[in-house]
């Protein structure tokens, strides 16, 4: 698949993976639309994409509303050669037990990993269908097939988003949708886990924390580099499927 020059849109953006991706796509020639709720941060990743000699635009806010996700779209066909979107943006909320975690906590976690790839797919499709080697991947994980307590919602929001792409690859099958599971990755994400509060600590701490002491987390560059790389080979035999960190 060709990136030099083409237009991708990534939701959480900001840091972690979502930063890293933006620069491993600028550094392949792509120009990229960024997302996130925090504008400071995120401006902060748009001026070091600029640096790299592509295009980047960032529009702050979350892609579960609509019109946060319809103006991701928008620059995305201002740049030009708009060719897909990585849905990225996900919150966790670990520590809780399902039914300790309150309505709020619940809320963002579904929003954001479900709501906000409904919302950028109702936004994008609609041009990606007719573009010739569109893609949209969405950022998976394998807790989406497991039961832990303490992110049982947070799984579930996973199983949901990926079953999203799968619906989306049978009903427009002329764009490449599929999942992308990313690794243990070192973000936010995993140092909540290992500190992890409520009633599934006991179970994350430990777990999380042993993940790092055996080495097998990821920096988000090292995961970022394999999702571009599947990009550059060949996504299509992914479609409807989940590609790993391996299958880089």
């Amino acid at each position: 698949m060709k990136l030099k020059n083409q237009t991708f849109i990534i939701t959480g953006a900001s840091r972690g993976i979502g930063e890293a991706l933006a620069l491993e796509l600028a550094r392949a020639g792509a120009n990229v639309v960024i997302g996130a709720r925090n504008q400071k941060a995120l401006e902060f990743v748009r001026d070091e994409v600029r640096n790299l000699g592509v295009r980047c635009e960032s529009v702050a806010g979350s892609a579960a509303d609509s019109a946060v996700a319809e103006a991701l779209v928008a620059q995305a066909l201002q740049i030009g050669h708009f060719i897909g979107f990585i849905h990225n943006a996900g919150i966790l909320n670990a520590g809780p037990l399902a039914y300790e975690l309150i309505e709020s906590q619940y809320d963002e976690i579904m929003d954001s990993n479900v709501k906000g790839g409904y919302q950028l797919a109702r936004f994008a499709y609609p041009h990606l269908i007719r573009q010739p080697g569109s893609v949209a991947v969405f950022l998976g994980s394998g807790v989406a097939e497991h039961n832990i307590s303490g992110m049982g919602i947070y799984a579930i929001a996973k199983a949901a988003e990926e079953h999203l792409a799968r619906q989306l690859a049978i009903e427009a099958p002329e764009v490449t949708c599929f999942t992308y599971r990313p690794g243990i990755v070192e973000t936010d994400m995993q140092k909540q886990l290992r500190e992890a509060q409520g009633g599934g600590s006991e179970t994350l701490r430990p777990l999380f924390k042993g993940y790092k002491a055996q080495g097998r987390v990821l920096t988000p560059e090292q995961s970022a580099q394999g999702l571009v790389r599947i990009l550059e080979g060949n996504p299509r035999k992914f479609h409807g499927k989940i590609a790993t960190h391996n299958d880089a």
